[in-house]
């Protein structure tokens, strides 16, 4: 995989993208954000999962000023979501939010637009251009008669234009769909005009089962032909879900390290152990740690052993027993209820 180096460098309060820097997982609070303890409480839960940009809606005054005192209390970028108010983005700003989202199509005139550019530019604050198909211009819709990659592209380059035209070039772009194809073809197409880094996503992409398969397989391609520089998975779920699903993502396309991987078998007629419940067990209890290991969870004593062997440490059931499997050799046995604390206390004093 070629991966694109060359996009402009961005700085985002703490962060850096772009230049060939590590992808960035983002997510995005479904509080309130004028309720400042439910959205921090809900941000740090964020960063505990690995969020390393986060960004809240401004609809208000109130929320944009909330902006300011929920950064005090959080410890990664946080990015101010404007829509139709260019007020909103000011005052965002002028609460300190590390960057701002904004359609320059529905924020107002070139007059608006300027103000904002201009508070961005005083604060060095990033502007993130967003299209979604879901709301493309109707002349684009017309000219390329629906919704296509080639008008999205036409859409993104358009409102990059009016911030250029303001003077200035601090920007990230972001095209989005929940047609899965039509979102990759419009980033093969972006990527070959545009050199500023692109947060990449499948949008409305559903439920945290549906659209996180969506999500991998659009954002597998993209990310496997080298582009984007953020990504953000969106779930209709707990927002700590999509980071979970981001950084399988990465870690199954060698992006990123870190963290428990876990594998285990699909079952069949020789398991004798309840491997459902206790794989989802391990991946529950492996989260927690911050190992960069694979852990294995299998359903037979027989072949366990054997398809474990890759994995630095794992467990293999039996007849109501199971067995304890570390770099491919059986180092304890034992009943089946005790296999999930033996796996624990192992990961508990890894590397001792």
């Amino acid at each position: 995989m070629a991966y694109r180096d060359n996009t402009k460098v961005i700085k985002i309060g703490n962060k850096v993208i772009g230049g060939g820097n590590p992808i960035m997982i983002q997510s995005m609070t479904n509080t309130r954000t004028e309720d400042v303890d439910g959205t921090v409480a809900q941000i740090l839960k964020l960063e505990e999962a690995g969020c390393d940009i986060v960004r809240s809606t401004c609809p208000t005054l109130e929320a944009a000023k909330a902006i300011g005192e929920i950064k005090k209390r959080i410890h990664i970028p946080i990015v101010a979501d404007i829509h139709f108010d260019y007020k909103m983005a000011i005052a965002a700003i002028e609460n300190g939010a590390d960057k701002i989202r904004i359609n320059p199509g529905n924020i107002g005139g070139k007059d608006k637009i300027e103000e904002v550019v201009r508070a961005a530019r005083e604060r060095q604050v990033p502007i993130r251009v967003g299209v979604n198909s879901g709301s493309l211009e109707k002349e684009l819709v017309e000219k390329y008669h629906g919704v296509t990659p080639q008008g999205l592209v036409e859409s993104a380059l358009d409102k990059t234009h009016i911030i250029e035209e303001c003077g200035y070039d601090n920007m990230v772009i972001s095209i989005k769909s929940s047609n899965v194809m039509l979102a990759v073809k419009a980033h093969e197409l972006l990527v070959e005009k545009t050199q500023y880094p692109l947060h990449v996503g499948i949008t409305e992409a559903g439920t945290v089962y549906s659209g996180s398969i969506k999500s991998s397989v659009g954002l597998g391609i993209i990310l496997n032909e080298g582009i984007g520089d953020t990504i953000r998975v969106s779930l209709s779920g707990d927002p700590v879900e999509e980071i979970k699903a981001a950084k399988l993502i990465l870690r199954a396309l060698n992006l990123r390290g870190g963290g428990i991987d876990v594998v285990s078998c699909p079952t069949c007629g020789r398991t004798k152990i309840d491997l459902i419940g206790l794989a989802n067990q391990v991946e529950e209890l492996v989260s927690h740690y911050p190992l960069n290991i694979k852990v294995a969870v299998m359903g037979c004593a027989v072949n366990g052993p054997g398809e474990a062997k890759e994995a630095d440490i794992g467990v293999a059931g039996g007849v109501g027993e199971g067995l304890l499997i570390k770099k491919g050799e059986v180092i304890r046995k034992m009943p089946e209820d005790q296999l999930l604390a033996a796996l624990k206390d192992e990961l508990d004093h890894w590397g001792e």
